[in-house]
């Protein structure tokens, strides 16, 4: 081939001159300009340059040169799209598209030469770990063989050590034994020649030095020169094990590490196997062998869980799940300590609608509430302090209108006394009577307050009158309750209803601690569109401050803001004062506790529980009060009282039906009369029923509208009658429920055993005399050895001569079989008896 130039070589082969000079020098050439030649050698070092580039030997028989793992190949594709245009006169368009593809192809071989190579290194790893887990299993087994010598080899040198100490005692008897009866000889000797008594009495006393050296007489025996005679105490916890050089060699536990294992009420496998340091397949097999199959994440209950871990030798110990809840009440109680100071007390205001409740309370305030509300009636719990000449007094102003008799018994629970207002031309009316009933049931001090004396028809006396046949005895009478007659308007005996309420709160010597994490009680609660959730709280204990955290009932939250009654802002307040404040979580119920917290994210734990505790908690309380649960609950000890809401027609019936469910009490079940009344089952009568976990009773009344409600909501059990009998014998029926179950045996035969018969078949078969009453068949029996009842079981086969009988009668021969007993025994007696039900009577 005869040389060319650069120039010339870029056209044959087709490629730029530029390409061309820049693959020369890759190939190690000098440089060559456009109209340098190239020699033959030169082309094939570039040649073989490239071959190498492109994975290629230069020949056939060239194996250095490694051939391409991978090739990559492109494509790329033209075509035309063409878009018919939409209006008239406007030609078409044509755009190009351009396609390019680009795929890798990996050799085969490579890919399986990479898939090998992981095998390989795989199998190289499981042969090593199961090599050094064999390894640790032989050096485990030859510890244990070695401390196994070594305790055998301790135990035998004991015992070489407790035979030679026996030894040396009994040859230390033998000698003591042997130098007395020496001084006996020698003292009766002693008469006959007085040198041998000077003898044996030099020699007596030598020994006696000798003696007096060790103890006992005798040399103490020691297992070594430089030892003492006494055994060691063995050491506890880890018994080690040293090599001849006396340096440690290793050590293990001697016994199972003891752990307290915290149990809630669900746990699973694999939890519980973690809190006792095992793994959660010991505890499978433990449950396995118990019988039960279990999964590691299965979950136990508690008692089942609390056996597993007695089995496994740790020590269960009872976890409750409200522990955090717990926890904070009793941190937030034991900080209400310090100095007490008085308080103010929290009077509630009830009593029949229009009787004058909110305007005796507006005189006492200098303001009027009721000119703001429909009809003058109060739609809502009014909570105030009153800074009077006497003192401060809080109030409470419950509705007057039967749809919020609910919100009137809240009010109750907050309070220390309870001023019932009774009109003085009005007299005792049906919400009176549920004001008095709630202030009972809330166990607080009451005083009565008749309004309206300065109307013309004003008649305290016919009022006191009422209320004493409502147990409500004035002290003027005889009593303990304080009546105050007053006018609202007029302002007639307000300073003595004022003094009468001071003079109550002294006899009970209120008071709270001031300085101190604040505690009280919700009032009420209500969703404010521009507000959010707006809470009335009432504290009893401490101070309550601006921008504290809470937790009432289900919800929590900070104090963003507190208003007073009036709609003032204030930042803190007191034991005995109403405030409103905003920022908590949600709505909660009146009557709940209020905490101040120091932990926010404990307090939202604690309201996450309780919350979803409230649907349990619900249907537990619905299920209570139901007739056919009564005796189921009876069982558990859960019930010890019959509760009974009743309204009638008449008082006549109120009472009849009173008195005679009252006397169906005995001593396991007693009825008691909440709640009773005249007229129409109101939504007051069901929140009564429902709180006191009571059944209700109409009496030729039904349920208003509102109530209804409350009754299908909640679940309350309701009963009508028309007839007063019916209503006591399904009140009698439930009571025989409520009763336990009196069982009494009734010995109905007595057989003698004459002689024993043993049959393939049946066992043992008794000969028997019947000497008293009727041998039945099938019946309930016991065996009596010597007076002595040895069996109680069921008499299996009865038979006359060779035919199976019912009933064989006294004076008869028979052969009795007991089912499941082969030990009777000529001179047995076979007792027959039925067990009857005793028929509980009331």
């Amino acid at each position: 081939m005869s040389d060319v130039t650069v120039k010339q070589l870029a056209e044959v082969i087709g490629i730029t001159v530029d390409r061309l000079i820049s693959q020369l020098e890759e190939a190690g050439l000098p440089m060559k300009g456009i109209d340098d030649t190239i020699s033959d050698d030169e082309k094939v070092k570039l040649l073989s340059h490239l071959r190498r580039a492109h994975g290629k030997a230069e020949d056939a028989g060239d194996t250095d040169i490694a051939e391409p793992k991978k090739i990559t190949l492109k494509r790329r594709t033209v075509s035309e799209l063409r878009q018919k245009s939409s209006g008239p006169g406007k030609s078409s368009k044509t755009v190009n598209v351009e396609v390019r593809k680009k795929r890798t192809y990996v050799k085969r071989s490579v890919v399986q030469a990479e898939e090998q190579a992981k095998l390989d290194e795989q199998a190289k790893a499981e042969e090593e770990a199961l090599r050094l887990e064999q390894e640790a299993r032989q050096a485990a087994e030859d510890a244990v063989a070695r401390e196994e010598s070594e305790r055998k080899k301790a135990e035998d040198e004991a015992a070489a050590v407790l035979k030679a100490e026996e030894d040396v005692r009994v040859q230390a008897e033998q000698e003591e034994g042997a130098r007395l009866e020496a001084e006996r000889k020698a003292t009766a000797e002693a008469s006959a020649d007085e040198t041998r008594k000077q003898a044996a009495k030099g020699r007596a006393d030598k020994e006696k030095e000798s003696s007096a050296k060790t103890k006992y007489g005798r040399k103490e025996l020691h297992v070594a020169g430089d030892k003492s005679g006494r055994r060691k105490k063995k050491s506890r916890g880890r018994s080690r094990v040293t090599s001849a050089g006396g340096e440690h060699a290793f050590e293990r536990p001697t016994e199972q590490v003891v752990h307290e294992v915290s149990i809630p009420e669900t746990i699973s496998v694999g939890d519980l196997a973690q809190r006792m340091k095992v793994k959660a397949g010991e505890v499978i097999k433990v449950m396995m062998k118990m019988g039960s199959m279990v999964t590691i994440n299965q979950v136990l209950d508690r008692d089942t869980a609390t056996i597993v871990v007695e089995e496994m030798g740790h020590i269960p110990k009872m976890f409750s799940e409200n522990a955090i809840e717990e926890e904070m009440i009793a941190t937030v109680t034991g900080q209400v300590e310090g100095e007490k100071i008085s308080r103010a007390p929290v009077v509630t205001i009830m009593g029949h609608v229009d009787h004058g409740k909110t305007s005796l309370l507006d005189y006492i305030r200098r303001t009027k509430v009721a000119s703001g509300e429909a009809g003058g009636i109060t739609q809502h719990i009014g909570a105030y302090h009153v800074e009077t000449d006497k003192g401060m007094i809080t109030f409470l102003d419950t509705p007057g209108h039967a749809a919020f008799t609910a919100m009137r018994a809240r009010g109750a629970k907050v309070t220390d006394i309870v001023v019932v207002v009774v009109a003085a031309d009005d007299g005792v009316m049906p919400q009176t009577r549920e004001a008095i009933q709630h202030a009972r049931a809330s166990g607080v001090s009451m005083i009565i307050a008749i309004n309206k004396m300065d109307k013309e028809g004003a008649d305290p006396k016919r009022v006191s009158q009422e209320l004493v046949a409502e147990e409500v005895v004035p002290e003027a009478w005889g009593g303990d309750v304080m009546f105050v007659e007053v006018s609202a308007q007029t302002g007639l005996g307000i300073d003595a209803l004022l003094d009468a309420i001071l003079l109550q709160a002294e006899v009970l010597e209120l008071s709270a601690v001031k300085d101190c994490p604040a505690t009280g009680v919700v009032v009420e609660s209500r969703l404010d569109k521009g507000r959010g959730t707006v809470a009335t709280i009432l504290v009893q204990n401490g101070t309550l401050k601006k921008g504290d955290f809470l937790l009432t009932g289900s919800e929590y939250g900070r104090v963003r803001a507190m208003l007073d009654e009036n709609g003032q802002s204030i930042d803190e307040a007191g034991p005995s004062i109403p405030v409103e404040i905003l920022g908590l979580s949600g709505t909660p119920n009146a009557g709940d506790d209020v905490l101040v917290v120091e932990n926010e994210r404990k307090a939202r734990e604690v309201a996450a529980f309780r919350h979803g505790k409230v649907r349990d908690t619900k249907l537990a309380r619905q299920q209570a009060a139901k007739l056919e649960n009564m005796f189921t609950h009876m069982e558990g000890g859960e019930v010890t009282d019959l509760n009974i809401v009743l309204k009638a027609d008449v008082r006549g019936s109120v009472e009849a039906l009173c008195d005679a469910l009252t006397d169906l009490s005995n001593e396991e079940v007693r009825v008691k009369i909440v709640s009773s009344g005249v007229g129409g089952i109101n939504e007051s009568d069901a929140q009564l029923a429902l709180a006191s976990g009571a059944i209700m009773i109409g009496f030729n009344v039904r349920a208003d509208g509102t109530a209804k409600r409350l009754i299908a909501d909640e679940d309350i059990d309701l009963h009508y009658y028309s007839v007063i009998y019916d209503a006591i014998d399904e009140i009698k029926a439930a009571i025989l429920g409520m009763l336990k179950p009196i069982y009494k045996d009734e010995i109905i035969g007595l057989a003698e055993v004459r002689d024993v018969f043993r049959s393939s078949k049946l066992g043992a078969i008794a000969g028997c005399m019947v000497t008293e009453g009727t041998i039945k068949r099938s019946s309930p029996i016991r065996v009596l050895r010597d007076e002595v009842v040895v069996y109680e079981g069921e008499l299996e086969s009865l038979r006359r001569h060779k035919d199976d009988v019912n009933e064989v009668k006294s004076g008869t021969e028979c052969g009795i079989g007991v089912k499941n007993y082969n030990d009777v025994k000529p001179g047995d007696q076979i007792e027959v008896f039925e067990r009857i039900l005793v028929q509980r009577e009331l």
